[in-house]
This record gives C-alpha cells, sequence and structure tokens, in this order.
C-alpha cells in the first residue's frame, strides 16, 4: 500500500477555508510590520526636525503618523486577524472530520450503506459553514463547486483495517508531529532573534541616556532607539512565537505519545478511539491557540 493524502485530497472547504486564512494572515503581518516600520521613521524625522526651521521633515513626520494611524483603525475596523483565526478553526474542523470519515470513525462508522455516512458528513460541514458565516464572503466559489468528498477519500474509506490504521499513523500523525516539531524550533529561533533585538536596543538607548549625561550638548537618538525597540516588542507580542513555541512542542511530544499506545488495532472500535483520542489532541491545541487570540 501506498497511498498519500494531502490537503488537496480534502473537502473543497478545507482549501478554501485555508486559503482565505493564509492570506488574511499575511494581510495582518504586513500591516504590522509597516506599522512598526513607519513608527520608527516618524520618529526619526521628528528628530531631524527638533530645532530646525525647515517645515518639511516636521510634514513627513506627520504624514507618518497618519499613515500609522490609518493601519491601526483599518486593522480594527477590517479585522483581518479575526478572518484568519475563524478560517483556520473551519479549515481544522474540516480536516478533523474528513479524516474521521475516511477511516470510518465516529460519528462515520462502517455501515452497508456508505451513502447514509456521505450525507452525515455533507451535513457536518454545513453545520461548520454555518457556524462560521462571517466567513462566508471570503471563501470565493472555490468551496461551491468542489466535491465534499473526494476520490481519494472514497479510496482510503474502502481500505482493510490495518491499511487504514497504518495510513492513519503515516500520513496523519507522523505529519503532525513533524510539523509541530518543526514549528517548534522555528518559533523557538524567532523569539531568540527577537528578544535579543529588543534588549539591544534597550541596551543601546541606555548607553546613549548615559552618554548623554557627560555632553548633554550632544542631539542622540534615544528616542527613535525607544520607539523602535517598542516596535520591536509589538512585532514579537503579535508573533506571539514564545507561546506558539511552547504549545507546539507540548503537542508534538503529546502526539508521539499517543502514537505509541498503541502498535496493533484489531476491532474497528479501537480504531475509532484511537483516532478519536489523536483528533482530540490536534483539537486541543487548536482550541488553546484560538482562545489565546481572545485574550
Amino acid at each position: 500500500m501506498d497511498i498519500k493524502v494531502d490537503s488537496t485530497d480534502l473537502p473543497g472547504l478545507y482549501q478554501s477555508a485555508d486559503s482565505a486564512s493564509l492570506r488574511e494572515q499575511k494581510k495582518y503581518f504586513r500591516a504590522i510590520g509597516i506599522y512598526s516600520i513607519l513608527l520608527v521613521f516618524a520618529a526619526l524625522f521628528a528628530f531631524w526636525s527638533d530645532g530646525s526651521e525647515n517645515p518639511t521633515t516636521n510634514i513627513i513626520s506627520t504624514l507618518f503618523f497618519l499613515i500609522t494611524l490609518s493601519i491601526m483603525i483599518w486593522l480594527r475596523v477590517s479585522k483581518p486577524d479575526d478572518i484568519w483565526y475563524n478560517g483556520r478553526a473551519v479549515a481544522e474542523s474540516v480536516k478533523t472530520r474528513a479524516w474521521r470519515w475516511m477511516l470510518r470513525a465516529e460519528p462515520y462508522e462502517d455501515c452497508e450503506d456508505v451513502e447514509i455516512m456521505r450525507k452525515r458528513f455533507v451535513a457536518d460541514l454545513k453545520t461548520i459553514l454555518k457556524q462560521n458565516e462571517s466567513l462566508i464572503g471570503k471563501l470565493g466559489i472555490s468551496a461551491s463547486v468542489a466535491e465534499p468528498i473526494t476520490d481519494k477519500m472514497l479510496q482510503v474509506r474502502k481500505l482493510t483495517l490495518p491499511e487504514r490504521f497504518e495510513l492513519y499513523r503515516k500520513e496523519r500523525i507522523l505529519n503532525q508531529a513533524l510539523w509541530y516539531t518543526k514549528k517548534a524550533k522555528f518559533n523557538k529561533r524567532k523569539s531568540t532573534l527577537w528578544f535579543t533585538t529588543t534588549v539591544v536596543l534597550h541596551g543601546l538607548a541606555i548607553v546613549l541616556l548615559l552618554y548623554n549625561i557627560k555632553e548633554p550638548s550632544l542631539k542622540l537618538p534615544i528616542e527613535v532607539i525607544a520607539v523602535a525597540a517598542s516596535s520591536v516588542l509589538t512585532w514579537l507580542q503579535s508573533k506571539k512565537h514564545n507561546e506558539l513555541s511552547s504549545s507546539y512542542s507540548l503537542t508534538a511530544h503529546e502526539i508521539m505519545l499517543i502514537k505509541s499506545e498503541s502498535n496493533r488495532i484489531t476491532t474497528e472500535s479501537e480504531l475509532s478511539e484511537y483516532i478519536l483520542n489523536c483528533e482530540n489532541a490536534f483539537s486541543r491545541e487548536h482550541t488553546q491557540w484560538v482562545a489565546r487570540k481572545n485574550e
């Protein structure tokens, strides 16, 4: 057996929600990044204009502050982060349901007429979509034209119990464990990088302040550096690298522990329970991730 399951083999709703989530995530972080950079430039031009009779630098600084204010208002009104999180929630819910259906796990157990389970699955997708109506306008038309149950999903559902068990361990559990491990390391590196940058900027501001005590006649860009340090901190907080690193690392360990709970499944009920435990672990991390956004 050499069957692989990737995102294109999942329902169209998953692909649309995933794309919408990634798109809005990029918008959100792009806006935060531009806001932080322009804030530093605004402070820099304000510093240059201090004591200058030329109003140009003051005008430029004012324009930068107006742009940053506009970005802040746009983030508040448009709320791309809400769409990002809601899209992720829908995508993960659909993915979990799809794997349960493929593996004949609760509530899509084996039955003589697969059409019954097909209708139940489609009804569940409708419920997920109805609970997230604010996302509908961002999904595009692909969700409405793609099949909710793909040929690969049907192919997997027809496999024998041992084949489905091995496929799930390889294509779902191991895949998720590797993903969470990779993301935990990535966020750990980024957290260290941006924290170090903040410390360096604060240290530089302190050095300049002390030097300014010795040479009070010098005009030093202490406020600009303070704004830069604040901007880096804003970026670090929006990315939540440290929190994500801890959460992803914990989930990766939990997944591997669950994977090791059983090396042999002999009944459909055992497989269903095994899958529910694994999917609950995935859902638990995601639920905590969504809760952090609302803090």
